[in-house]
């Protein structure tokens, strides 16, 4: 069939934009959904899927694989571009990597229910990797395509309204998939915003019709693409998109270590309680009163002072974003000296960064547009995206670097593996070797196992730690002692080695005694101790949640708890950078990138493309 190739010569927004924007907003409630519930399903669900139960992923983990997922969301759109820009065109491609990407919905949902859940967990991001980046930078181009001359004016507002779609499916989604997961599981937590994409993909092929089809550039895209007017181009924006790359290392934290610090605070708020995931809902609600806002009334004010360029936005909204990660860097301090303070404060931080959001992503996006020869549309915006793929390949390093593993967990699979088949059938001691490497030595560890996993650890000297505990909860009222006076209170104890106890209070629920152990050096995978949790007064019906009804069919019962205290001992898993230091490393990046990008911005010389 053929389809029209050229836009219309008409001055009012093309016909296929409600097409673009319908799709647009299913299949970022299907994305957003998901993406909401990535780290507290890793940290609390994962290990409870496939049957066998064990120990959750530590949170410097669980936040590494979701930038690392993050990340490769946003380097396949370079993929999906080359396949629009040299083979199929952009309504094809967009087609066809909608059916790849409603199928990685289908294996998430499909957790649990056949075979190993990480297996699927992979398989399903992996798809939707392919899927959810490989149309990204053709649906955006694919906006752009359908202005001619007599209506390019228009391309602002369009984007200005293609990121109200973005939000207004993330909103909603953000706020029921928490709920679903709690309540009803992951399978119907996946599944739903699985049945988005299918919907997302079906209104697409409706405008069919409606479309400008741009047809593929073929060979002629390498000829454009090498010729002095493309390398230009792209030796312009790569320095830029490198800046860039900066912003989302940063922003895209808000679904991973944001959601961890909400963990951390009073989620009651406007006489709601909260989920912790729920919280990043504030963002699309703020980008709907925003973009008006800035587009209306913020921007032509503070263009009465002075010229305000893209350029000139992007640079504000560096500042922003520093102030943001300055306010969390400061809630994150209050949490380390035990408050707990109110998620209001975070809710202040998302109006700042949803501020610098509106100022560097949409002011980026439709820059990079205008900004790139004409048969490289698709590939420029991917190369925009591959922003978004260096900043969360950045934070996933980061968390990789700072993770300090358990050598319990690695030990203890290995031992599992040389035992008979039927060893899951009756509980179980095993014990696993230290930092010797051979068991009946006292650096041994001790695995009390039931039904195939393990249900605590016991370290070595763990006597000499609970004797520390036992003095820090004799003295813990509505709060445990801040850190002087807890180091205090354990005096001068040490651990079998001759290494001093040390004590951390890490939040308004959980201290820490620790010691370097075996190895004697502090800050590696051999530091051995306890980690003291306050018990909640009543605990919730195990039919209350899905979480609750699982562990109850897989016969987990709750840790013992020592008046009022619960005590999980612990070999590694820590991190080199805790707390507000690791809030305030990210604030210093960020501005430092600010200061840097001032200049760069001065001398930068636009050049602006647009279709005939």
């Amino acid at each position: 069939m053929n389809y029209r190739s050229t836009p219309q010569e008409i001055d009012v927004m093309p016909p296929g934009i409600p097409y673009i924007i319908g799709n647009e907003a299913a299949e970022r409630f299907s994305f957003y959904g998901m993406r909401a519930i990535l780290v507290v399903f890793m940290v609390q669900y994962l290990h409870l899927m496939d049957g066998s139960g064990g120990s959750g992923m530590p949170n410097n983990q669980a936040v590494a694989n979701y930038h690392e997922f993050a990340s490769w969301v946003y380097f396949t759109p370079f993929l999906g571009a080359l396949i629009a820009d040299v083979f199929l065109g952009k309504y094809r491609t967009i087609l066809v990597l909608s059916i790849v990407y409603c199928l990685g919905h289908a294996a998430l949902a499909c957790m649990g229910t056949y075979g190993n859940s990480p297996w699927w967990l992979f398989a399903g991001l992996l798809l939707i990797c392919l899927g959810s980046g490989g149309i990204k930078p053709c649906v955006s181009a694919h906006v752009g395509d359908q202005f001619g001359k007599k209506n390019h004016h228009l391309i602002s507002r369009i984007y200005n309204w293609f990121y109200f779609s973005i939000n207004f499916g993330s909103f909603f989604s953000t706020l029921l998939t928490p709920w679903l997961l709690k309540h009803w599981g992951p399978h119907w937590a996946f599944g739903v915003p699985g049945v988005l994409m299918a919907i997302a993909t079906f209104m697409f092929w409706l405008g069919r019709n409606r479309f400008v089809h741009i047809p593929p550039s073929g060979l002629g895209f390498f000829k454009e693409a090498f010729s002095r007017e493309g390398l230009v181009a792209l030796g312009k924006l790569i320095p830029l998109f490198t800046f860039i790359a900066v912003f989302w290392s940063l922003y895209d934290q808000t679904g991973s270590s944001w959601v961890l610090q909400a963990e951390q605070m009073n989620l009651e708020f406007l006489g709601i309680t909260w989920l912790e995931s729920q919280i990043q809902a504030v963002n699309p609600i703020l980008i709907l009163v925003y973009i008006p806002l800035f587009t209306f009334v913020i921007y032509p004010r503070i263009s009465r002072i002075f010229p305000l360029t893209p350029l000139r936005k992007i640079g504000l909204g560096m500042i922003l974003m520093t102030a943001s990660f300055g306010l969390t860097t400061l809630i994150q301090t209050w949490i380390d000296t035990g408050h707990r303070p109110s998620v209001g404060w975070q809710i202040g931080a998302y109006f700042l960064i949803t501020a610098s959001e509106i100022m560097v992503s949409i002011v980026g996006l439709e820059f990079a547009y205008t900004q790139s020869p004409k048969a490289m549309k698709s590939v420029i915006m991917s190369l925009f995206l591959l922003s978004v793929w260096g900043g969360n390949q950045f934070t996933a390093q980061v968390n990789h670097f700072i993770a300090i593993p358990s050598p319990a967990g690695v030990q203890f699979e290995q031992a599992t593996a040389k035992l008979p088949a039927d060893w899951q059938t009756s509980p179980r001691t095993i014990m696993l070797p230290g930092h010797d490497g051979g068991t009946g030595t006292t650096d041994d560890f001790v695995a009390r196992c039931e039904q195939g996993r393990m249900d605590s650890l016991e370290i070595p000297g763990r006597e000499i730690f609970l004797a520390a505990a036992s003095r820090i909860e004799a003295k813990s009222g509505d709060a445990f002692p801040a850190n002087d006076e807890g180091r205090k209170l354990i005096g001068d104890a040490k651990d079998p080695w001759g290494n001093p106890l040390v004590y951390d209070l890490i939040d308004s629920s959980h201290a820490r005694i620790s010691s370097a152990g075996p190895d004697r050096k502090p800050r590696t995978q051999w530091d051995v101790g306890v980690i003291i949790g306050k018990v909640s007064g009543e605990a919730p019906s195990s039919q209350d949640t899905w979480l609750g009804r699982r562990k109850a069919a897989l016969g987990i019962k709750e840790k013992p708890s020592v008046a009022g205290f619960e005590r999980t001992e612990f070999s590694g898993g820590q991190s080199k950078l805790e707390g507000a230091a690791y809030f305030r490393f990210f604030t210093w990046l960020v501005l430092a990138t600010a200061v840097v990008f001032i200049p760069f911005a001065w001398f930068y010389r636009p050049r602006t493309y647009l279709h005939d």
